[in-house]
């Protein structure tokens, strides 16, 4: 009991410390709200049906009618193409090419080349990752697959026969229904919310508190409270639990804000959602703790929690939609600290899962929390 006590004790009395600094109040509720709004409405653009997918296709001169056949096809699978006629693709190896999302480049003669049964490459450049890329791989292969399929099939292939095989109806088709229940990338605010809220616990509890460690080592606290009744394990303790307040009511205001400002639904499984994010939170707090124990200096702390917590937030999916990521990277973020709570709760706000489909990810964070923190335990250090 006397170490609860203590530890308590300890904790409020911190706790109460960090309230009064401005530097809280900055980082902990003013720029979490001010980065849902900037990356909410920079992400809600991904998942946008107001226009098709950007397309630019290079057309040579000799292409042929085939080629504008092709075209067609593609404008009909949901492109927004854009011709580009000139011929020599110089713009390839230019800064021009930088600010084209999408490239299809279409070989010379390539209508002469169909026609004669010659095999023909079409060039796919694209400058994103990730999972757009297997859809974009998808619908240039329905595209020029459908288009072999009709020269195949009319024994004189010009223009007139392939729009008149066009207008026939088709004799099989396909009948397309969803198996389950559909999952749309989160984006917008259902993406910018958590991800702002999971980001800034891992600036705060790693980068802020680690650094204060350090001061109070630098300035003798710690070795007062060394010499105190308070026993080693209470004052342990104490530290984490007062860093572990501040990351209570940052999770309740960054989900009363995330409601009430941008409309966000946490699903029918909020005490779940709190699991994840208390477990989230210990794992943080306990890293904060021991990169405190490890540093030597008040720089080294900060400057060292921020490059960690920006890069595991990075990585982790905090900023974008993690599907737009290469595939070996969204594998890789499964098993970082920021990649398990952002799966977590997507899947529990924004897939609609029960709350066993994140037992798993629970149970990593709650690990973590217990080895990182017996780890600061045994090695903290009162001066």
């Amino acid at each position: 009991m006397g170490l609860l006590k203590d530890g308590w004790f300890l904790a409020s009395a911190d706790a109460r410390h960090m309230f009064r600094r401005r530097e809280t109040w900055l980082w902990a509720f003013v720029l979490p709200v001010v980065f849902m709004y900037f990356i909410g409405t920079i992400t809600a653009q991904f998942n946008s049906p107001a226009t098709g997918d950007p397309l630019t296709v290079a057309v040579p001169p000799s292409a042929g009618f085939l080629a504008e056949v092709l075209v067609s096809r593609l404008e009909k699978l949901g492109y927004e193409v854009q011709r580009d006629f000139g011929g020599d693709h110089s713009f390839l190896i230019t800064p021009a090419f930088l600010i084209i999302p999408a490239l299809l480049i279409i070989p010379e003669n390539f209508t002469q080349s169909v026609l004669a049964g010659q095999k023909v490459t079409l060039e796919f450049r694209r400058k994103d990752g990730g999972i757009l890329n297997d859809f974009d791989r998808q619908r240039l292969s329905r595209a020029a697959f459908q288009l072999s399929a009709d020269v195949s099939a009319l024994p004189h292939a010009d223009a007139a026969a392939i729009a008149h095989l066009e207008s026939e109806p088709r004799l099989l088709t396909l009948d397309v229904q969803t198996a389950g229940q559909r999952r749309t990338i989160p984006s917008g605010f259902e993406q910018a919310v958590p991800g702002s809220l999971v980001f800034f616990l891992l600036m705060i509890l790693f980068a802020s508190s680690g650094a204060t460690l350090v001061a109070e080592r630098e300035q003798g606290i710690l070795r007062r409270l060394g010499c105190s009744p308070m026993s080693r394990g209470a004052v342990v303790l104490g530290k984490w639990g007062a860093r572990m307040l501040l990351a209570a009511v940052q999770i309740v205001f960054a989900m009363l804000a995330g409601s009430a400002l941008f409309h966000v639904n946490w699903g029918r499984n909020i005490p779940m959602v709190l699991c994840v994010l208390f477990f989230y939170a210990a794992m943080a707090t306990a890293g904060g703790l021991l990169i405190g124990v490890f540093a030597r200096t008040r720089v080294q702390a900060g400057a060292g929690g921020s490059l960690v917590a920006n890069t595991l937030a990075c990585v982790g999916g905090c900023w974008w939609p993690i599907e737009i990521m290469p595939r070996a990277m969204q594998e890789f973020s499964k098993f970082t600290p920021a990649g398990l709570a952002m799966t977590a709760l997507h899947e529990l706000v924004n897939f609609g899962s029960g709350p066993a489909s994140v037992l798993p990810q629970v149970g990593v964070l709650a690990l973590a929390a217990l080895v990182l923190g017996y780890i600061a335990a045994r090695q903290f250090r009162f001066q």
